[in-house]
């Protein structure tokens, strides 16, 4: 259980002035502003209430949150009234009890209290209070449902309304207007017809509604629920597991219901109050675990025989990779070889895959994905900074005063970091988005610089650039924490916001405007993602983000820094345990005599001492013939490398390919061998989000067929290979990964279970973790300024190619959809690939909006529906990744950044084509 929420309260420590008071004669103390109701629960006093969440402004309809405070005239309602130094109150007595009982009758009374048959009975507030109290549903006569027979009606796909369990608390339609921000809900009707329903009642699939499932969690009866899951158990005979969210990098904490009987997981849901999350998820998080059971997983081994895949034993598989790897090394050496690891898998399975590279096999051959999308942001804030991670943690943005976005979408590609921007927006602080694309946040930002693709730099050297003249730079801070400050003004004298404003398309005052605003922010925090890093200039991009932190002394302090939002759930652990070509465990050099000395000894092998490849250089050494064998676990290359006809060819050239997946991905159907690994609610160990917290992924389920955990096959395989690895569990890898790198060295499974996870650095087992980066010191001693030039996309626009062509993601989807697309709610919400497009730019090419059209570019084409807006710049289109059938990288450039080979996947020349009619 997580301890008690005490928003809105700032969680900034030095914020916090404590009020001391006396709840049911026991003293308690928490931060001003808390209210008597919060107040009371983190004392472990719980007084009753049924419209109350801690993450909406008190609503006050149930009543029952009613207590005595000392001199008050009558009762006050705990949920809004805050806490005064020296208040005395009664949270519980027989005049209250009986108060609350007699409310709870008159709610009874308009209530279809069918517990017997209802799912939420054993998790409702209702149902709870009413035994609490021994109210009687009847005292006012029997309840005859007025509304829907039968009582269940469908808002839309995912989500069920049942008008006859409803008590009108509103917290629904709160946290819809509030919180999500999406005012897709209301109240319609009057009196004792009063329901829940859309605006207009509209189907809820055309407002604004995301399908967040918050309405469902913070419902305290049974009047909404998740469609899936009605009629397949009570909450009281489910079993409720804890974990952490499989999609994006928040490192969202979800409860996963499930029915112990079936190995099925009923329903998902989370907690208010619950770190980093606080209780929220989005439509990926709610509703997308329906992949885990999905009849399309992979059962058992397959071994490629005369051309097709056929089922194998584990003995038979095993036995095959041993032979072929055994052999290729041999022959080749083993640099012949590579592993590609996965940023969906723990962080115990990340280091185990790694290890069998380098103490095993004997190569550096090893990469994640990484490298397509925050690789940049390793090597560029590691340059700078001395340190590759975000710098602060999630509950931070809600006390950020200045908010500046720049390449990064997080209502749909980070949706909790999307809510927590919008918890800041609602107090008042200022945004500013640099985005060719208009999106959720744009249209909401204070100021939006809808710059032309791959026009970062410019923009931001003619920011920083304005800040200098203008005086508004922290120069004490450049002084005293800083290095090469004076090469990096230099080049400044080239980039004027004239210049910058020309080549950028935005206007020069736009651009003033917005670097007063940052640099004046008290404070200000940076937020990026792939807009900045998937450029074959993505490392110069990050480097420059951090010279604009560090040139206006925005970092080293709360709520202030350079954020990079991770794109998948464990990108950022795959990293930290070394699954990189050039860095061991915790980002120690494999070059460090004294760091092969503490590994060679531990893993009792010689470390191989020559460099590695990444992924692209693996995909290319394969078409070369000079990588013949490849080990893939859990990432699908031919889905997302760009220029994916080439991939294909690339990888269909290696001698022995292993995929280790729980689909038969578009990479596994290439394979000689294919492994069944398990899904996150089928096995244990970590994920690292974000904001560097390590948290716990706990079994929720058993795997399907002969799958196995994936940890437990790569034991396998080492065995296989000659060199067997003695762990009994996950927590067991873990204490070997602290034991060697000393920026996790006190954390532990125990620990990260006993704190709500761990943010490192945390070095020692006396540690609390670390919740922002660089105070008072960088970790490279001082933030080192580049002077960085502006590079223009290696492919612009031509007469033939006369379009910008850059990609994305959606809310509703996650890479390339074999996860996502498994799940009804949001095949029905995102079901094909599209493009969106200008109005002006459509009206050129004479397409009509949901036509079908194709981008070519000089590597191929594809088809998808038009969206025609204005959400795109005319000489821009954006496509979505997500759908294999119509794959955005078939269209992609394979140009890559030098320095991490990260690919310029928002950056082509493309042109558009109408299609005939049925085309």
């Amino acid at each position: 259980m997580n301890p008690v929420s005490l928003h809105p309260v700032s969680p900034n420590p030095a914020s916090r002035k404590p009020v001391s008071l006396t709840i049911d004669g026991r003293a308690v103390t928490v931060p001003a502003g808390t209210s008597v109701l919060l107040a009371a629960q983190s004392a472990g006093i719980d007084v009753p209430h049924l419209c109350h969440d801690p993450r909406v402004e008190p609503i006050g309809a149930c009543r029952l949150c009613s207590v005595k405070v000392e001199g008050a005239r009558g009762l006050v309602a705990a949920c809004g009234q805050q806490v005064a130094p020296g208040m005395v109150v009664t949270s519980e007595d027989p005049e209250l009890a009986e108060r609350r009982r007699h409310v709870l009758e008159l709610l009874l009374s308009e209530h279809h209290a069918s517990c017997a048959n209802c799912d939420r009975s054993g998790d409702c507030r209702l149902q709870d209070y009413a035994y609490r109290y021994q109210a009687d549903p009847h005292r006012f006569g029997v309840y005859v449902p007025k509304h829907t027979a039968p009582n269940y009606t469908a808002l839309d796909q995912g989500i069920l309304y049942d008008a006859d369990k409803c008590i009108r608390c509103g917290l629904c339609v709160k946290y819809c207007e509030t919180v999500q921000m999406a005012e897709a809900l209301t109240f319609t009707w009057r009196a004792d017809r009063l329901v829940v329903s859309t605006p207009g009642d509209v189907p809820l699939r055309e407002t604004d509604c995301e399908f967040c499932g918050g309405c469902i969690r913070v419902c305290p009866t049974g009047a909404m629920l998740d469609r899936g899951a009605a009629h397949h158990g009570r909450a009281a005979d489910l079993k409720k597991v804890r974990t952490t969210c499989a999609y994006c990098g928040v490192g969202c904490q979800v409860d996963l219901y499930v029915d112990p009987h079936k190995n099925r997981i009923v329903r998902a849901s989370a907690e208010p109050g619950a770190t980093v999350n606080d209780g929220n998820l989005c439509v990926k998080g709610h509703f997308g675990f329906e992949f885990v059971g999905s009849p399309a997983r992979l059962r058992q081994p397959l071994i490629r025989r005369d051309g097709e895949l056929q089922p194998a034993s584990w003995d038979e598989a095993l036995a095959l990779i041993a032979e072929r790897l055994g052999g290729i090394r041999q022959r080749h050496g083993a640099d012949a070889l590579a592993f590609v690891s996965s940023a969906r898998c723990t962080n115990e399975e990340n280091y185990l895959l790694q290890k069998i590279a380098r103490a095993v096999v004997g190569t550096n051959n090893v990469d994640n994905c990484a490298t397509s999308c925050h690789a940049p942001s390793v090597a560029g804030l590691a340059e700078s900074f001395g340190s590759g991670a975000m710098t602060n943690s999630t509950v931070e943005i809600r006390d950020c005063k200045v908010l500046f976005l720049i390449g990064a979408n997080p209502t749909e590609a980070h949706p909790i970091f999307g809510l927590e921007m919008k918890r800041a927006l609602r107090a008042g602080a200022k945004l500013i988005v640099c985005d060719p694309r208009r999106t959720w946040m744009a249209k909401h930002a204070d100021l939006h610089l809808q710059h032309r693709p791959g026009t970062d730099n410019l923009l931001l050297n003619a920011m920083m650039r304005c800040i200098l003249d203008e005086g508004l730079a922290d120069l004490a801070f450049v002084e005293a924490r800083c290095e090469g400050f004076a090469e990096f003004r230099q080049n400044l004298e080239g980039f004027s916001i004239e210049r910058a404003a020309a080549e950028c398309g935005v206007d020069a005052e736009l651009l003033r405007a917005a670097a007063r605003l940052y640099a004046k922010g008290q404070p200000s925090a940076i937020y990026y993602t792939l807009g900045i890093t998937e450029h074959a200039c993505g490392t110069d991009n990050v480097k420059n983000v951090a010279n604009l932190a560090m040139l206006c002394g925005q970092i080293g302090k709360w709520a202030s820094g350079v954020n990079p939002l991770r794109g998948q759930n464990n990108v950022q652990g795959a990293c930290d345990m070394g699954a990189m070509p050039h860095k061991l465990p915790g980002y120690q050099n494999w070059s460090d005599a004294a760091v092969r000395t503490r590994f060679e000894q531990a893993w009792q092998s010689p470390l191989p001492q020559s460099a590695g490849l990444r992924i692209p250089m693996m995909i290319r050494g394969a078409g070369q013939g000079t990588l013949k064998a490849l080990y893939v676990m859990g990432q699908d290359l031919v889905a997302t490398e760009p220029n994916q006809s080439d991939v294909v060819e690339e990888l269909q050239a290696l001698e022995f390919l292993v995929v280790q997946e729980i689909f038969l991905t578009e990479t596994a159907k290439l394979a000689h061998v294919v492994l069944p690994g398990a899904a996150f609610a089928e096995k244990d160990g970590t994920f690292a989000c974000s904001e560097r917290r390590l948290q716990l992924v706990r079994k929720a389920v058993e795997p399907p067929g002969e799958a196995k955990a994936d940890w437990e096959i790569l034991l396998l395989v080492a065995a296989a290979l000659g060199k067997p690895m003695a762990y009994r569990n996950p927590a067991q890898v873990y204490d070997e990964l602290a034991s060697l790198a000393p920026v996790f060295g006190g954390i532990s499974h125990r620990r990260i279970e006993a704190h709500h996870g761990l943010q490192w650095p945390c070095p020692d087992s006396h540690h609390p973790g670390t919740r922002f980066l660089h105070e008072g010191r960088f970790t490279r001693g001082k933030g080192r300024f580049h002077a960085i030039a502006h590079t223009p996309p290696r492919e612009e626009p031509t007469p033939e190619f006369p379009l910008i062509l850059s990609t994305g993601r959606t809310l509703y989807n996650y890479n390339c959809g074999s996860m996502t697309r498994k799940t009804a709610v949001i095949d029905a919400k995102d079901p094909g690939n599209f493009v969106e497009i200008h109005r002006d730019t459509a009206k050129h090419y004479g397409i009509e909006p949901d036509e079908k059209v194709a981008v070519r570019t000089a590597r191929g084409r594809v088809t998808g529906r038009a969206v025609v807006g204005e959400r795109v710049r005319p000489d821009t289109i954006w496509m979505p990744f997500h759908f294999a059938e119509e794959s955005a990288n078939l269209v992609t450039n394979d140009v890559f950044d030098p320095v991490t080979a990260t690919a310029e996947y928002k950056c082509c020349a493309a042109v558009l084509e109408k299609l005939p009619q049925g085309g």
